[in-house]
């Protein structure tokens, strides 16, 4: 199978992540136009299970180093498959939830908020687990990330303080709150599944599983729980989507852009869990979440989302894009300071 093997490529590949985690949201934009939410999301979550069977049966059966895919399912503890069903269900919840508040509050508040809160928990979950890196600076970015979850709820606060639509603004903040709820369950996937693989690629402790398998499980968990996620949402978070098209008559170009987004996501997955053993976990899921600089460029100048705000509110998001983009800078830094 194909393995890193160079900490600096690994971080080259958590920056590839970076690029895939923060462009997905753009399928959801253009679907949910036309569309509900569940028929983007229910094709998002079939592309991340097709991209990591892709995946699974090519970069990680191809070649003589570590295990094939077939060979680590049949030797996987099956603790290991339950902590990589676990991440997909876990991840399920935290991202469906993060969805949600994009569609009410737009990406470029909601993924700072919701994926800001995840960072924060995933730095401290993956360092208790693996102490590797400077403490110092994973804190002081930690911080620094949590400084531009404020300036994002700020910035909303202000774009709505120059608004006439009340009932937008409600809807918006309640986006926010929704968008932290998923951040919260978000921050403990990737532990979960990390716990999962193996630490030597190249010749892996018996009973866990390469990144492949890992992957592959997590993406079951992923589809196997979301019927009941989807149901849930929409009876108790979502319930004005029943009046809009089914699934069944939404076209081919929606669930074409779903399918796309799940892929892109599931390819940044996978360059993340290919670089986190060389990069450290904390170190590389702490970078992989600079998607939300991505994100939020993409809902500046592709969406226009903050197109008629208040100047005080770019401000403010300016003061976001620095403070996450400092924290980013000193969570990098903190791998060579371990």
């Amino acid at each position: 199978m194909f393995v890193i093997h160079q900490p600096a490529v690994a971080i080259c590949f958590c920056l590839l992540t970076m690029l895939f985690w923060g462009s997905w949201t753009n399928a959801q934009k253009f679907v949910t136009k036309t569309a509900p939410l569940y028929v983007f999301y229910r094709d998002y979550v079939y592309g991340i299970l097709a991209a990591s069977l892709l995946l699974a049966f090519t970069l990680g059966s191809f070649g003589s180093q570590g295990r094939s895919v077939p060979e680590d399912i049949q030797q996987a503890e099956g603790r290991s498959i339950l902590l990589a069903l676990a991440g997909g269900i876990a991840f399920n919840v935290g991202n469906r939830l993060l969805t949600v508040g994009i569609s009410m509050a737009g990406i470029a508040i909601a993924m700072p908020v919701g994926t800001g809160l995840s960072l924060a928990i995933g730095l401290v979950v993956n360092y208790l687990a693996e102490p590797k890196g400077s403490v110092a600076l994973l804190s002081l970015g930690g911080g620094a990330i949590i400084a531009a979850m404020i300036f994002s709820a700020l910035a909303y606060k202000t774009k709505q303080e120059g608004a006439d639509d009340a009932d937008s603004s409600s809807n918006g903040n309640r986006g926010i709150w929704i968008a932290l709820a998923g951040g919260l369950a978000a921050g403990f996937f990737f532990r979960l599944v990390s716990e999962a693989i193996a630490t030597d690629l190249i010749r892996p402790e018996a009973g866990l599983l390469t990144t492949y398998t890992g992957f592959a499980l997590f993406a079951i968990g992923l589809n196997l729980c979301n019927p009941l996620v989807e149901w849930l949402v929409r009876k108790f978070v979502l319930p004005d989507e029943d009046g809009q098209p089914d699934y069944r008559h939404v076209g081919r170009r929606e669930h074409l852009a779903g399918l796309g987004g799940g892929l892109i996501w599931g390819l940044g997955m996978s360059t993340l869990l290919l670089g986190a053993k060389q990069a450290g976990d904390a170190v590389s899921y702490g970078l992989s979440q600079g998607a939300t600089i991505v994100s939020v460029l993409w809902g500046l100048f592709a969406w226009h989302e903050f197109k008629d705000a208040p100047a005080k509110a770019n401000r403010y998001l300016w003061l976001m894009g620095g403070s996450y983009v400092a924290g980013l800078v000193l969570i990098v830094l903190a791998r060579s300071g371990g």
